[in-house]
């Protein structure tokens, strides 16, 4: 959840909890697409009036690392609000106050669509695949992803991702941003302080 009102956002994960939902809020929008960056969640609420970044530019920038639902929880009602949400990528508008009931009925909605099989991933000499369509990758971006898909769920330290002697840990990071983008989905998961996990 993506919600500067800590108070609101602490009743709102409380009455969450009772329904079996665990949720975890970012109060700063910044640090939320950035969470979102380095860990797999199920599913975005997220808060149009925050500080810094305005809620309908934080819908762009996750749709560009991410085909997570968000469904938005927000108190400005206008309808060309809920029009460019929509058109940038929410899945979902709760004007604020809203019955919990109904959060929960359409995060479960949402959920039910979302969770479908793991992506498949084929890979050969010169190329990976991703349900069948081929991943334009650089020589090193193929050496790491390839990594990560044969290892599957284990932790993977960013030493091993050195793909040549020029190398270093700082190219590394920025070739798993770069991966990522080129996903369908946010398969590699930032286990902080250790490494990367192939979570697909």
């Amino acid at each position: 959840m993506i919600e500067d009102d800590i108070e609101l956002a602490e009743i709102i994960s409380e009455n969450l909890e009772e329904f079996n939902i665990k949720t975890f809020n970012f109060s700063n929008p910044i640090e939320g697409i950035k969470a979102l960056e380095n860990k797999i969640y199920d599913l975005v609420i997220l808060d149009l009036s925050l500080p810094d970044l305005d809620g309908l530019e934080v819908i762009k920038k996750i749709r560009k690392i991410s085909d997570i639902p968000i469904i938005i929880s927000s108190a400005r009602n206008d309808f060309d609000d809920k029009n460019i949400a929509f058109n940038v990528g929410a899945d979902d508008y709760l004007a604020k106050p809203y019955d919990i009931r109904e959060l929960v009925l359409r995060i479960k909605a949402h959920l039910k669509r979302y969770n479908k099989p793991s992506n498949m991933f084929e890979i050969d000499e010169e190329n990976i695949y991703e349900n069948g369509k081929k991943i334009n990758l650089t020589r090193a971006e193929y050496f790491i992803l390839k990594t990560l898909i044969n290892n599957k769920e284990k932790i993977i330290k960013k030493e091993d991702l050195l793909f040549d002697f020029d190398s270093d840990l700082k190219t590394v990071e920025v070739l798993i941003s770069r991966i990522r983008k080129k996903l369908s989905k946010n398969c590699i998961e930032t286990i902080r302080g250790l490494g990367y996990k192939f979570v697909c």
